[in-house]
């Protein structure tokens, strides 16, 4: 499945509820059915500058395609993360970096987050980026 397929599934998703509150609900059980981040990895190296919980993130490169896990201290982060790796995990550093996250604006995720957590959805992103960019640098 394409980055932009994953994307519409989610909007799909989100799109079967009004209320905010329900979506934070699906953001919570989201993150709560991710797998648990293996204890080895939450090191201070994948923990993710400029969020206001604790966020690691592991990123493996298996057959030239990147995969990530994840962890968050906070439940809703923990849902936003779940919802990044089910996006961008399993995909190439070069499909990753051309992503267009649209689905974040499209749910109305931007909009209902407050600062702090903003500035936290573009540093997991970013770091996603970063590895995606590392990865594909050591491919040539």
């Amino acid at each position: 499945m394409s980055i932009n397929e994953i994307q519409d599934e989610i909007i799909e998703e989100f799109s079967s509820f009004d209320d905010w509150m329900d979506k934070y609900q699906l953001l919570i059980d989201l993150g709560n059915e991710q797998e648990p981040l293996d204890e080895k990895y939450k090191t201070g190296s994948n923990l993710i500058d400029g969020c206001q919980s604790r966020v690691w993130l592991q990123a493996d490169y298996v057959d030239k395609k990147i995969r990530f896990s994840a962890e968050s201290d906070a439940l809703i982060v923990k849902g936003i993360v779940a919802l990044l790796i089910r996006v961008l995990s399993g995909h190439t550093p070069q499909e990753i970096l051309d992503a267009d996250l649209y689905f974040i604006e499209a749910i109305g995720l931007k909009e209902h987050l407050s600062p702090t957590r903003s500035n936290g959805l573009l540093a997991m992103v970013r770091q996603m980026r970063m590895y995606a960019l590392a990865f594909q640098a050591k491919e040539q």
